[in-house]
């Protein structure tokens, strides 16, 4: 420790001179009135028929002809038949409008089923369909922790330590709570300089209790000082290591008995670490008072469980969870070392 288309009709064109309608339509100029029917009506009778000039003389035309007959007037259709479809053309535009017809009257359809089925209420009792989009209920924003401003709540031992076992996962033995104390005073749980340091840097309270580790051999005080911001929490774990390391101060065991001594008096091997404006720590030491040793991988574990995994893995992330503001903090810095013992008094109770 300190460890992103084409209608196709027939065209009517004023016939040019020398052509076939021409000659045919030789003569002068019809009488006025309806104006005979382009097309033969075959379904009309016909009383009478037009004979068309002829090119014989005259006088054998006169010859020819039958007796006047009385005058009467001949009357043809002025309603022009309609013209013959052609059949190729038409039949495929019927068939392209009318499947396009269809086509929209099944889209219609189906939107009005899709609208009936969408104001139906579900079947009571029924899965609601998972939506990977929809926005997620709302939850407590994670508090931030990096100044006191944001995180005004104090620590409580019952926070802290709920309990007389400490079990940081099942499955796994538990640690028997001995003590536990919290205080306005820092420097109840250090000495010298590295009290003056903390009480400088803004700490205005320390929770910390004693446990006995689950195979009895070793006694470990755990807990944490309350500064006020992240910025003064990091100097005070940065200036820790060289008091200890020119012995002007120490942290306090917390003593819960006679059998306990050893926290005040054996040499003890210690770690601390930043999380938001909190400095976790913890004390370990033999609880028969014997010397520990650098390479103790015993002491290390505990270490381990009481700052990374049950303070700031588990208290201070709970408090974060748990919180009303916005933003995680950063991944905490890690320290440790040793001290030696003191004989410090016994502090006091909660």
């Amino acid at each position: 420790m300190v460890y992103r288309y084409e209608s196709e009709e027939d065209a009517f064109e004023d016939p040019g001179p020398g052509s076939d309608l021409d000659v045919l339509g030789a003569g002068p100029p019809p009488a006025a009135g309806p104006s005979p029917s382009r097309f033969p009506a075959p379904s009309l009778p016909r009383p009478n028929q037009l004979v068309l000039p002829s090119n014989q003389p005259p006088s054998a035309a006169r010859a020819t002809a039958p007796p006047a007959a009385p005058r009467s007037q001949v009357y043809t259709s002025a309603r022009p038949t309609e013209p013959p479809t052609r059949r190729g053309g038409g039949r495929l535009w019927q068939v392209v409008i009318g499947g396009a017809a269809v086509l929209v009257l099944l889209a219609l359809c189906g939107l009005g089923a899709a609208a009936l089925l969408g104001d139906r209420d579900p079947t009571p009792g029924s899965t609601p369909t998972y939506q990977p989009n929809a926005a997620p209920s709302a939850t407590a924003a994670p508090q931030d922790l990096d100044s006191r401003d944001t995180d005004q709540a104090p620590l409580t031992a019952k926070e802290l330590f709920p309990g007389k076992e400490l079990k940081l996962a099942d499955g796994q033995p538990a640690y028997q709570v001995l003590k536990t104390q919290s205080s306005g005073s820092c420097a109840v749980a250090a000495t010298d300089e590295v009290a003056d340091l903390l009480v400088r840097l803004g700490c205005n309270q320390v929770v910390r209790a004693t446990l006995r580790t689950p195979d009895g051999e070793h006694l470990v005080t755990a807990g944490l000082f309350n500064l006020t911001d992240r910025a003064n929490a990091e100097r005070a774990r940065d200036r820790i290591r060289q008091l200890l390391d020119e012995r002007q101060g120490r942290f306090r065991g917390l003593t819960a008995g006679d059998e306990t001594d050893a926290l005040t008096s054996a040499p003890a091997r210690v770690g601390w670490q930043v999380k938001g404006h909190y400095l976790a720590y913890a004390l370990v030491v033999r609880a028969d008072g014997s010397a520990v040793k650098s390479g103790d991988t015993k002491i290390r574990e505990v270490l381990f469980d009481m700052i990374e995994a049950h303070l700031s893995r588990g208290v201070l992330q709970r408090r974060a969870d748990l919180g009303t503001a916005g933003q995680p903090t950063a991944v905490p810095t890690e320290g440790s070392g040793s001290q030696s013992g003191s004989g410090d008094d016994e502090l006091p109770g909660d």
